[in-house]
């Protein structure tokens, strides 16, 4: 007799096959007797299950069945299905299992041949045949036997893959997400809120303005560029040109310090403030040329140069990022170990009465290995020294600020709460610093450390939960993603791409305010369409007769053409392919009036926003400068109801030849009046 699972396709089609969908898909259902990996893959681009009548994605897992004419006519309307492994409805649809079989570990993808996709288990798979229409996505590198394909029918489509995609759903088809993309399925949500880390090496002769666009199209809000580059240098000009760009684009800019690494000039001009290593060696460590901030001129010069960097270019928001010392190996590798500098080693020695040099001298009774209290000491030494330098630049920082009201301050600090073994590693002690949030005004990074790059997304909500237990003011927690090559043994791939890289970004949106991800470079080009919706968090979504509801916390675009009333009122957010909501509960129907100014893009906070007959009103909160873009020149400001002077205005030409608008704003939480032409 048939189970409960395998009646469910027939009756549930029944039920549905005159529902139309108003918009993209939004809601899935997965159809078996375990739902498997499918609602990690599906949610972590915002798709929402749905265990009613009103999915239009179905995934058809055994021992699911169902009627080939059915699912067709559902596909017809609109419906994606998708088919894991050999099924009765597969083999209907035309992807037969042959009597050969091939072992599969190694595959190849379409969209990026030349990645290396190594499963960590192999499989011995029959080989499919495939319906005629059918457009191969990935198959097995060295036989070519077809491991994901898919064909479009009518409104819909079906896309069919060989076996399971693995326990978390990335394990085997990094790229699964994008096949149903290519097939035509739109994901539900998009956000530009995403931070982004930029080191111009990579990009020295490049189109800026041509990047700008891609970045916030990938949903990038911020940039952190490497101010090191341009602290002594003769780049002024390439610096200017990407601060513009990325501000007519809608971005932000930061200055991204790597203290105690400052430049190759003031390394160069002062050998006797190089930090030291155990080996009382110049600590020149990989690419970093580290100086000794313990020392009082060295800090003040430091000081100097980072204020006059700061002042010269329109910087948006200033990140003192992994102020610390070297290395995660740490005091097992004395080659690297730091801070052994002169001054470090007297105030040591001045508190616990013994050179700490001594603690990496073999023979010396002083060597750690003997010694644990005596090493136990200066560990602590080492993490306070930290947080006392770091104190120090926050509070610089901040004077900086009051010449540059606008500018953010972010600390970026890796992970000591989850992983404890790099406070003694590296002397980051993030208990140590989160008081400080009380009394000073910044976002506090959190860098995902490099020991635990090869688990899994999961742990972004173990370490949220970590840190706001150390601090009230968790609106100011933020993550850090590395986005590399792991040195650790990872499957499929060795950087974060595809599923895994939207399922890292979507565990981590939903649990910070705030996501980076290290670094623009290395995000891999097919990646970033999918990255805004990655980024996107919806706690609710709802069709309603013919309007929308979604509740968001911190904002969301929608995909909407033409105009739309939002909790019942016109609303100009909007530029022409997606809708741009608040946080909170939203109500959205069509529209027949258009907004006769729209506000095409705001990288802040919104709160509310209204139509005006002669321009447009809105509320935002932000913690930086804010930038919106306006489809109309704006000729009157008003903020907190009091005219300002207009500041100039940024032109930006679009794709079809328009004039865009851009608007700098003050930091902070505004109502903002705009009239125009």
């Amino acid at each position: 007799m048939p189970s409960r699972a395998e009646l469910l396709p027939v009756a549930l089609l029944l039920s549905i096959a005159t529902a139309q969908a108003a918009g993209p898909p939004l809601k899935f259902r997965v159809l078996g007797s375990e739902p498997g990996p499918w609602p990690q893959i599906l949610s972590s681009v915002g798709f929402q299950p749905d265990a009613g009548a009103s999915a239009e994605i179905f995934v058809l897992r055994a021992p699911a069945v169902g009627s080939q004419t059915q699912w067709l006519a559902r596909v017809q309307q609109g419906a994606f299905l998708i088919l894991e492994g050999p099924s009765q409805i597969a083999e209907q649809l035309g992807f037969r299992a042959g009597q050969q079989r091939v072992r599969v570990q190694n595959v190849q993808d379409t969209r990026r041949p030349k990645l290396p996709i190594i499963w960590e288990e192999a499989l011995d798979l029959p080989v499919f045949e495939l319906p005629e229409s059918a457009r191969v996505f990935a198959r097995e590198r060295w036989d070519g036997a077809p491991l994901m394909a898919g064909f479009r029918q009518g409104l819909g489509a079906v896309l069919w893959v060989a076996t399971t995609p693995g326990r978390n759903g990335f394990e085997r088809f990094p790229y699964l997400l994008h096949a149903l993309c290519d097939l035509g399925l739109e994901a539900p949500f998009r956000s530009r809120r995403l931070w982004a880390f930029f080191d111009s090496s990579y990009r020295a002769r490049v189109d800026l303005d041509y990047f700008a666009a891609r970045w916030r199209q990938a949903g990038i809000a911020a940039l952190h560029v490497a101010a090191w580059h341009f602290i002594d240098s003769q780049k002024d000009a390439y610096l200017r040109e990407l601060i513009e760009s990325c501000h007519r684009r809608g971005i932000l800019v930061y200055a991204w310090l790597e203290l105690p690494h400052l430049s190759e000039g003031f390394w160069s001009a002062h050998p006797e403030w190089r930090e030291k290593t155990a080996l009382l060696q110049d600590a020149h460590l990989d690419w970093r040329k580290l100086m000794n901030l313990a020392n009082l001129q060295c800090q003040r010069a430091a000081v100097g140069a980072v204020r006059q960097m700061v002042e010269k270019f329109d910087w948006d928001g200033i990140n003192l990022a992994e102020l610390y010392f070297e290395s995660l190996e740490g005091v097992s590798n004395p080659a690297r170990f730091t801070p052994l500098n002169d001054d470090v080693r007297r105030e040591f020695r001045q508190r616990r009465g013994f050179d700490p040099l001594e603690l990496f001298q073999r023979g010396s009774r002083r060597h750690h290995s003997r010694n644990a209290d005596g090493l136990r000491a200066f560990l602590d030494y080492r993490a306070e020294l930290s947080r006392r330098i770091q104190t120090e630049w926050i509070v610089e920082l901040e004077a900086m600020r009051r010449a540059k009201p606008d500018l953010e301050v972010v600390l970026t600090h890796v992970d000591d709460c989850f992983d404890a073994r790099i406070r003694d590693s590296i002397g980051a002690d993030a208990a140590r610093i989160l008081p400080l949030l009380d009394r000073h005004d910044f976002t506090f990074l959190i860098e995902d450390p490099a020991t635990v790059w090869h688990l899994g997304p999961q742990r972004y909500g173990e370490i949220a939960r970590r840190y706001r237990m150390l601090t009230r003011r968790t609106e100011k927690l933020a993550m850090d993603i590395n986005v590399v090559e792991r040195y650790q043994n990872v499957y499929p791939t060795k950087q974060q791409t595809g599923t895994e890289l939207f399922q890292l970004v979507h565990q981590a949106s939903q649990s910070f305010p705030r996501v980076a991800l290290y670094f623009e470079n290395s995000i891999l080009p097919p990646d970033l369409p999918l990255l805004p919706s990655a980024a996107a968090v919806v706690s609710r979504a709802e069709q309603i007769g013919s309007s929308l509801a979604v509740d968001s916390p911190y904002g969301v675009g929608i995909p909407w053409k033409g105009s739309a009333l939002v909790n019942g009122r016109l609303w100009p957010a909007c530029d022409g392919s997606t809708l741009w909501l608040p946080a909170g509960p939203q109500v959205i129907e069509a529209a027949t009036t258009q907004a006769p100014v729209r506000l095409l893009d705001f990288n802040g906070d919104l709160r509310t926003a209204s139509s005006r007959t002669d321009g447009l009103e809105f509320a935002y909160q932000s913690s930086s400068r804010a930038l919106a873009v306006l489809d109309r020149r704006p000729v009157r400001l008003e903020i907190d109801g009091a005219e300002q002077t207009l500041a100039p205005v940024m032109l930006q030409r679009t794709d079809s030849a328009r004039l865009t608008y851009t608007l700098r704003l003050p930091r902070g939480q505004h109502l903002v009046t705009i009239r125009t032409e």
